[in-house]
C-alpha cells in the first residue's frame, strides 16, 4: 500500500472517530444540570442544581414529568439523550411575573407560565408536594432554601 493510501486511511479514520464523538456527546445526558441561565444577569440565591439520574432511577420521574409540549401535554416518549429544547425557549420572559399593582388586573396562571423562573418554580414544587403527599413525608424541598445553596 502506498503512502498516500495509507494517508488517506488514517484521515477517514480520525474524521469518523472525530463524527462519532460528536454524535455521542450531542445525545449524552449529564447526570448533574446546573439550572443556570444566561438569561439572568444575576441571581439572588444559589443556583439549582438537579439530578437526572436520582429523579429518573431513584425516584422514578419520567421525562415527561419535567418536559412538555406548547400543550403542557407531557413527552412521555422521551428517551435519555433525545435532544430538548431549554426551558426558556417557550417560557421566554427571564423573570418572575410583576407584582400586580393595586387595582390592576391579575395576571392568568397562562400569562404567567410565559415567565421562566415562575414556570420552572411551578413544575418542581407541584411535583414536590405530590411526591411528599405521596409519600406521606416532606423528603422532596419545597422551600428556598432547600434547593437553592447559600451563596
Amino acid at each position: 500500500m502506498s503512502k498516500k493510501h495509507l494517508l488517506i486511511i488514517a484521515i477517514v479514520g480520525i474524521a469518523s472517530l472525530f463524527v462519532a464523538t460528536g454524535i455521542y456527546a450531542g445525545t449524552a445526558v449529564s447526570d448533574v444540570v446546573n439550572m443556570e441561565n444566561k438569561a439572568y444577569t444575576k441571581h439572588k440565591k444559589g443556583i439549582v442544581t438537579f439530578t437526572h439520574k436520582k429523579h429518573t432511577e431513584e425516584y422514578k420521574a419520567g421525562c415527561g414529568d419535567c418536559h412538555h409540549d406548547a400543550d403542557n401535554k407531557p413527552l412521555n416518549a422521551l428517551k435519555m439523550g433525545d435532544d430538548v429544547q431549554n426551558c426558556i425557549e417557550c417560557h421566554t420572559k427571564a423573570s418572575r411575573p410583576p407584582r400586580a399593582k393595586k387595582g390592576a388586573p391579575k395576571l392568568s396562571t397562562k400569562d404567567k407560565m410565559a415567565y421562566h423562573a415562575y414556570a420552572i418554580h411551578v413544575n418542581c414544587k407541584d411535583c414536590h408536594k405530590k411526591a411528599n403527599k405521596k409519600s406521606g413525608t416532606k423528603s422532596a424541598p419545597t422551600s428556598c432554601a432547600k434547593c437553592h445553596p447559600k451563596k
